[in-house]
């Protein structure tokens, strides 16, 4: 029997992230600025990468009291090999930043959909590649990539964004096959739709391609599948992330940590 002493012993562990050094990529709002902010509350010194500068002065600029620090990197992740060069020598990487558009297939441009896989798929490879040699020799390392419940289930009027996504579990899941031996873990976190510029910016896009007026587009289209009828916070995604980067996750690798009210309970 458990000694009533150890039931009563505190069993939260704390999350210090003192000496690492954390990148986030989409730092300058939403998702990504919320991860920022998370992560150097833990003593991280963040490098926040976006290719916003005003928003990530914004951000470094509002930071206060906060164990860690934050480091504006301005960077367009087109650029693969200045991405690549980025991540050398982080403890920790969180693979955020996205963009969307929702149109049918054949009216979807192409250009666009290349735009969308190597901002969401390639980058996040290079900026692993040039995180791992440093996490392979100190034998530590965490990787977090912000996939979504489309890295799990398909959307019409998606392309581009599920494809990238469902690419994006493959690569994080073979990256954790990779870094086990290591001490490395890679993980995804799926949330279903978050308060965010990205998802806002949907709503008149969501209404053409449905044909239904804007305002029924939270309910009808992006709620649907969810059994929790309201937007994930930004806030909620973040302290997923933080716990994929603490000591209780150290056996948690190669998974979607899924954030998604329901919606893949159907």
């Amino acid at each position: 029997m458990t000694p009533p002493s150890a039931l009563s012993a505190p069993h939260a562990s704390s999350l210090d992230l003192g000496g690492r050094t954390a990148l986030v990529t989409g730092a300058a709002g939403g998702i990504g600025r919320a991860c920022a902010l998370r992560l150097a509350a833990a003593g991280a010194k963040v490098r926040a990468v976006d290719r916003d500068a005003r928003g990530l002065e914004e951000l470094a600029d509002g930071v206060r009291n906060l164990a860690g620090t934050i480091e504006p990197h301005v960077l367009d992740l087109t650029d693969l090999d200045a991405a690549e060069l980025a991540a050398a020598g982080t403890d920790v990487l969180v693979n955020n930043a996205g963009l969307q558009l929702v149109r049918p297939i054949e009216e979807f441009p192409p250009d666009v959909f290349h735009t969308v896989l190597t901002v969401m798929l390639e980058a996040p490879f290079r900026l692993i590649r040039g995180a791992l040699p440093h996490m392979y020799g100190q034998g530590w390392g965490r990787i977090v990539n912000v996939s979504s419940v489309h890295g799990l289930r398909a959307s019409a009027f998606k392309s581009a964004y599920v494809a990238a996504k469902h690419g994006l579990e493959g690569l994080s899941k073979t990256a954790a096959l990779e870094g086990a031996p290591h001490g490395v873990t890679s993980n995804c976190v799926n949330p279903a739709y978050v308060r965010t510029p990205l998802v806002e910016r949907q709503l008149a896009d969501q209404a053409r391609a449905h044909g239904i007026p804007e305002e029924r587009v939270l309910a009808e289209v992006l709620l649907q599948d969810s059994a929790v009828k309201r937007l994930i916070e930004p806030e909620d995604v973040a302290e997923a992330v933080a716990y994929l980067c603490g000591p209780q996750a150290s056996f948690v690798t190669g998974t979607s940590l899924v954030m998604d009210g329901g919606w893949t309970a159907h």
